[in-house]
């Protein structure tokens, strides 16, 4: 049909960069999950290697795939036995000897005395296969039967030598002509001349290439050049001698002698014997003397036997790759097509999936390299934390309260100026020209035309953002001490100043917020500090010091309400001195809890909103806050572990829209 164009597809299986089936990473999951190990103590790179090690939601890590490499090892080496080619020698040789002896037995014209003769000597045969197969080299057979039979044990010797050097050479050479065998006995000829010349360093490209013109179809790999030829044959022939090596000392001696039989010539072991030496000479990095245990009851052929040896030593480079313990080792450095020979297309695409997050991560901005050369989270990586704590602890809000999903945003006061995309539940009046510029860029973005009118999509609203009238100055100070890492503590403890950290630096703007940490000291963390920072080892609670750095800060901002919030699970154990060192006791001494008690009610006299957070279940601890509390009017909240991000908040809301009441936890009063 005249203008009529006809197309042609093909399709195949993909072979292309990531797989696009492949479900697609999740930078959230791994994000939180280095984190928890992060504030766990983890560096970040150790951190990232461990959640590529335990997989994700659905996806299995490095882990999984290197117990599924190790059980394939261990099932090959159970389900098979060498020796294969053995048995076969033997079950033709006694055919072809029964088979003999009924001719004997059936010729009547035979002269009596050969007859008894050749029965003799298939009587007395070598028990060894090998010793009588070469006993019957020179045998003139008289069944027709036995000879062929007996042929075959030359043709299965030749091939399987074959197919111990090249794979799939004893199924290619089954029913070989003298001349298909000439063309094999030229073949190695030549190759040989090639690898000695490459040797010498005297070959050229046209060689390699001339050779494969004329003796390509051996070499299904389909090397590129002599090199990749030279890889491939090493590799084969260097598991041939180690299926040797694995071999009884008896086996190999069957096979040794047997091997002159090849073909019926001693010419084929000559080429192989040869070949082996010059890729030894060439590739001697390979494993040529190594060895495994079989156990099973398969018997293996030499060229299966060699096979399952090339599978052993690429299920180790695996296990190896998967293991990444060596220096630089990224997991770009798995060979997924081999992971899909020996597990599975299932197992490469999990490889695959792994290695595009760690890349993605890297390239996320998430993880940063320090000015010491570690990686670190990132600005970007702790926003996108914070804001991810900060919205469970609002779901945890939410769910205590029996009431919507609770909105972090400023309450309905003087505008800040700012603007930001309108989230569920935001009540923030709309910015009309900011939702409307967005419509206008959107809709041209997509190829359409604002001058024909514009619909309003929920992705244009912005809000005006607003803020309490009252600025805060919000001191949190944080026991470090050995216990919080001791009973679990420390985590959530992190996730708690970052939450809060998240909330003030995005919400309330105006607000100032100082990090404290008090362990045998006190003092001042950046929130990346914080995040990154290795439990304590030494023992003190200085709830004196905390509370010194807190007054300091409340009094350089002299016009902001200040609110103190204190998260700790011990009683005071230290306090300082007067040359500025910390005096430490256990059980705490009058002049520490007297020094503590002093720094309050400073803090109190300054007019603070006070709450403590006490984790564990100390009486003594209880009875001690609960008095703290009361003696500035403040506070006390005894939250689970994991509800302390939420308590901590609701109670900084609570401080900064009065009237809002408790959130969590009782206020016990001594």
């Amino acid at each position: 049909m005249p203008g009529h164009h006809q197309s042609s597809f093909s399709y195949g299986r993909y072979a292309g960069g990531p797989d696009p089936l492949a479900p697609p990473v999740d930078l959230a999951e791994a994000l939180d999950a280095i984190a928890d190990d992060v504030m766990s103590g983890y560096s970040p790179e150790q951190a990232m290697r461990e959640f590529l090690r335990r997989g994700g939601r659905n996806r299995q890590g490095l882990d999984d795939l290197a117990g599924r490499v190790q059980q394939r090892r261990r099932d090959l080496l159970k389900q098979h036995r060498l020796g294969g080619t053995l048995d076969q020698v033997k079950e033709l040789l006694d055919k072809a000897v029964l088979e003999e002896r009924k001719q004997l037995v059936r010729d009547a014209m035979m002269d009596n005395t050969d007859r008894a003769f050749r029965e003799m000597r298939m009587e007395n045969l070598p028990s060894s296969t090998a010793a009588a197969v070469n006993e019957l080299a020179d045998y003139d057979w008289q069944s027709q039967e036995a000879r062929q039979t007996y042929e075959q044990i030359k043709d299965l010797l030749g091939r399987e030598m074959l197919d111990q050097r090249f794979a799939g050479m004893k199924q290619a050479m089954e029913n070989a002509t003298d001349e298909d065998r000439a063309a094999i006995s030229q073949m190695l000829s030549d190759l040989n001349d090639l690898l000695e010349k490459h040797a010498r360093g005297e070959d050229t490209p046209e060689d390699f290439e001339n050779f494969m013109a004329q003796h390509g179809d051996a070499f299904p790999e389909n090397p590129q050049n002599v090199d990749e030829l030279i890889d491939a044959l090493a590799q084969r022939s260097a598991a041939a001698q180690r299926m040797l090596r694995s071999m009884s000392a008896e086996q190999r001696q069957e096979l040794m002698s047997l091997s002159a039989q090849a073909f019926g010539s001693p010419e084929l072991m000559a080429q192989l014997d040869r070949l082996d030496s010059a890729l030894q000479g060439l590739r001697p990095g390979e494993d040529w003397t190594g060895s495994e245990r079989f156990e099973g009851q398969e018997g293996l052929g030499l060229g299966d036997g060699t096979g399952v040896l090339q599978d052993l030593a690429e299920l180790d480079s695996l296990a190896e790759q998967l293991s990444q313990s060596y220096a630089g080792s990224t997991l770009s450095d798995v060979d997924v097509e081999s992971l899909a020979r020996q597990l599975g297309d299932e197992a490469a695409v999990s490889a695959r999936t792994l290695a595009e997050l760690e890349r993605a991560m890297r390239e996320s901005g998430y993880l940063r390299r320090g000015a010491d050369g570690d990686l670190q989270l990132s600005p970007k990586a702790m926003r996108r934390l914070g804001q991810s704590l900060l919205r469970d602890a609002a779901g945890r809000l939410s769910g205590r309260q029996g009431r919507r999903d609770t909105r972090l945003a400023g309450a309905a006061g003087e505008a800040t100026g700012s603007t930001r995309a309108w989230q569920f539940g935001d009540i923030e009046p709309w910015d009309v020209g900011r939702t409307l510029t967005n419509a206008i860029g959107r809709v041209a973005a997509e190829g359409g035309s604002p001058a024909g009118g514009i619909r309003l999509d929920v992705r244009d609203v912005e809000v005006r953002e607003t803020e309490a009238r009252t600025q805060a100055a919000v001191a949190l100070l944080v026991d470090t001490s050995f216990s919080m890492a001791a009973e679990g503590r420390w985590v959530p403890m992190k996730r708690t100043a970052l939450a809060l950290h998240h909330l003030v630096s995005t919400r309330f703007r105006g607000d100032r917020l100082q990090l404290v940490t008090f362990g045998r000291y006190a003092q001042r963390r950046d929130i990346g500090e914080l995040t990154a920072l290795s439990a304590m080892r030494e023992q003190g609670t200085n709830l004196h010091h905390g509370l010194t750095l807190a007054t300091r800060f409340f009094r350089q901002h002299p016009t902001m309400q200040p609110v103190l919030l204190v998260v700790t699970d011990g009683e005071p154990t230290a306090h300082l001195v007067g040359n500025g060192q910390a005096w430490f006791s256990w059980p705490p001494e009058p002049e520490t809890v007297r020094a503590t008690v002093a720094e309050l009610d400073r803090v109190g006299r300054l007019g603070a909103e006070v709450t403590f957070f006490r984790l564990g279940d100390d009486p003594g601890l209880e009875r001690f806050l609960a008095s703290m509390a009361h003696r500035v009017d403040g506070r006390l909240v005894s939250p689970d572990p994991e509800d302390l991000g939420a308590a901590v908040v609701g109670e900084f809301l609570r401080h900064r829209y009065p009237g809002t009441g408790s959130t969590f936890g009782d206020i016990e009063w001594e």
